[in-house]
């Protein structure tokens, strides 16, 4: 009798489970589709006039040149833009992969590496694809080179951090702080898109797209990492061992 408790559990655990990755998918498949609608608007130069209005709003009249607010703020802001910049985001990665590597989970590790890695590639090709040009209206306060559509900051920063977050959130026990680190981990691919907009480097829409394709491809390879758990192809973490026990 006392295998009945466990057997319902263990059901119970399994129907969460799909639930949980029915309701990924779709969100994933929403983001997906803002990403082609986005894309669409800027293809067919439909975004422009709400680019442009944002863009001049965070510029003092009458000098482009200029963002609004005093020096400190600007200079914060630059501080804030270097979160989702590729050094910065390189140096977290290897971090997190030398962890896991470190705590005896390395198909973890190359997973994490996998996703972050195959982010900046489909980064790179759909920057290739668009060629969008970066906004030249409004000065730029920090150097910007590549191609504009979608960013790669609001981009990477939204895999690196969400994935990074959903990981952490995952062997965490306590909702409040599994609440804690996923809402650090959008504030912070919130403010390093933002940043972008401020710093006159990338039209909003942009952002937009980059944050909708990187959080999308971020659930897409979380749903993996759990699926390939759950088939016992890559380690699971204390709270999966701690359910077995």
């Amino acid at each position: 009798m006392s295998q009945i408790p466990s057997v319902r559990s263990l059901a119970s655990r399994i129907g969460r489970q799909e639930v949980g990755a029915l309701v990924a998918l779709l969100v994933s498949a929403a983001l997906l589709l803002g990403f082609v609608s986005i894309a669409n608007e800027v293809a067919e130069g439909e975004t422009l006039g709400f680019d442009k209005a944002i863009l001049l709003a965070l510029r003092t009249p009458g000098d482009v040149g200029d963002p609004i607010g005093p020096r400190w703020f600007e200079l914060a802001v630059k501080d804030l833009t270097s979160l989702g910049g590729t050094a910065v985001l390189t140096l977290i990665t290897l971090a997190a992969v030398g962890y896991l590597a470190m705590a005896s989970k390395r198909h973890a590790a190359l997973l994490v590496l996998a996703a972050i890695g195959g982010g900046t590639v489909l980064n790179w090709a759909l920057k290739q694809i668009f060629s969008r040009p970066r906004p030249d209206f409004v000065a730029h306060v920090v150097d910007a080179s590549s191609w504009s559509f979608p960013s790669g900051h609001a981009m990477m920063s939204a895999i690196t951090y969400l994935t990074l977050g959903a990981l952490l959130a995952r062997v965490e026990p306590k909702r409040r702080l599994k609440a804690y680190l996923l809402g650090l981990a959008i504030t912070l691919t919130l403010l390093v898109g933002a940043s972008r907009i401020y710093l006159g480097v990338h039209y909003p829409s942009d952002i937009l797209a980059g944050w909708t394709v990187g959080a999308a491809w971020a659930i897409l390879c979380w749903q993996t990492a759990q699926w390939l758990q759950r088939r016992g192809e890559i380690e699971g973490d204390g709270a999966d061992r701690a359910e077995k026990s």
